[in-house]
């Protein structure tokens, strides 16, 4: 069976009803019980939803079996599993995080208060410390920083470092493109190219070149972080416990679509904040935007928010990209506020960065202004988040991931 979870699966082939599908970007996988199902993307938004056989699945040359197994994304918990399994002291698992993740060796040698007994065997196993340093970055006027990395998976991802007075935020990427298709969104394009495990999420924050100085990090990169939950999760548990990075899980976000039941244990097992990508209150317009709207409902959603605590300094948050005569009007910040009722989420509206081949325009300044003054008139507090790295294609909606296309044009 092909398995929504699994790493590196860069195409398949499925029959369904007689029709073969050979592009895996083709083809959404949800979770619908113990019941593995696809969506087959026909034309426009429609969708076929069955039952699926598959025949065949390819995966990345980049098997687990022909590279070192990293230890970066590793909890204490499974690092003591790797020490068992290796018959190595069991205080040795603490040794090995404090290297990973507070002095930040870059390789197993440097881990000079393991023996060399203990050094070897990690290397005869097949482990590597996993940190790789960013295949280029580039610059905006505005001081955004855009890190290209190849993956685990031999998939590029992109990162973006966002300065901003005493603030540094890292936005970083859960997946090699998405599979949401959402209309307004370039990450989404390109399809779905694979999962990125907990060792590349944690190896953006730790190898970008501004990593010691940052104070906030947000899951707004390329994918859907729900629709790899395990391993975001996991990278949670890494960046927040006292044996890894040890943040604070208020400068931790994650933005989703929202994506059930992934969304209820982000919600249940971290106290992270919690970002909905919602950008309309009308669910059939959500529809055409965004085809998720089908399978998770806002509407339930926002039920399954209404119902968390969101006390003790929590936040959630509404994402709300604006496009001009859409769902820029004060009638739909009326809407808005309707839908809100009885949450305790905040809005931010966000500039519409325009994309090659699209019917979306953003809206003026002073539409942003009053939709922005409406909703804050009606109890909804709501702010005008910043545009940052439009000139480096860094700014929401624009992470592509492009390494390869740019490797062909050079060669051409």
């Amino acid at each position: 069976m092909l398995n929504p979870g699994s790493p590196c699966i860069s195409s398949c082939r499925v029959l369904f009803y007689g029709r073969e599908f050979n592009d895996f970007r083709r083809i959404n996988l949800i979770n619908d019980g113990e019941i593995p199902r696809i969506r087959g993307r026909t034309s426009g938004y429609s969708a076929i939803l069955c039952n699926f056989v598959a025949m065949e699945q390819e995966k990345s040359s980049y098997g687990a079996a022909e590279r070192p197994k990293p230890l970066i994304g590793l909890t204490l918990g499974q690092l003591r599993e790797v020490v068992r399994e290796l018959e190595l002291p069991a205080f040795t698992a603490q040794q090995i995080a404090r290297w990973l993740y507070v002095q930040r060796v870059t390789g197993i040698d440097a881990m000079t208060n393991l023996s060399k007994v203990a050094r070897h065997r990690l290397a005869e196993a097949g482990y590597c410390v996993g940190r790789e340093a960013p295949l280029s970055a580039m610059r905006s006027v505005d001081g955004t920083v855009k890190y290209l990395f190849d993956s685990h998976c031999g998939l590029d991802v992109e990162a973006v470092y966002i300065p901003d007075h005493d603030r540094a935020t890292l936005c970083i990427s859960s997946q090699a493109g998405c599979r949401m298709h959402c209309a307004f969104c370039m990450t989404g394009r390109q399809g779905f190219h694979g999962q990125l495990a907990a060792a590349d999420i944690i190896n953006q924050v730790l190898s970008v070149e501004n990593s010691g100085s940052l104070t906030n990090i947000v899951f707004m990169g390329m994918g859907e972080p729900m629709d790899n939950v395990d391993a975001v999760l996991q990278a949670i548990e890494v960046l927040t416990a006292p044996w890894g990075l040890a943040w604070s899980p208020r400068r931790i976000t994650v933005s989703t679509i929202g994506k059930l039941p992934e969304l209820e244990r982000l919600l249940a097992e971290t106290q992270v904040h919690v970002a909905l990508s919602l950008h309309t209150p009308r669910p059939a317009q959500r529809e055409r935007l965004m085809p998720v709207e089908r399978a998770w409902p806002s509407r339930r959603v926002l039920d399954v928010l209404r119902r968390h605590d969101f006390a003790h300094q929590r936040r959630l948050s509404i994402e709300y990209i604006m496009w001009e005569g859409v769902n820029d009007t004060l009638e739909y910040a009326d809407a808005l506020a309707r839908v809100l009722r009885g949450t305790s989420a905040r809005v931010n509206l966000i500039r519409f960065h325009s994309i090659p081949d699209s019917d979306l325009h953003p809206c003026s300044v002073a539409r942003m202004e009053a939709f922005r003054d409406r909703l804050n008139a009606l109890g909804i507090i709501a702010t005008i988040r910043a545009s940052r790295g439009q000139d480096i294609m860094a700014a929401c909606g624009m992470l592509a991931g492009n390494r390869k296309d740019k490797q062909n044009n050079e060669q051409q």
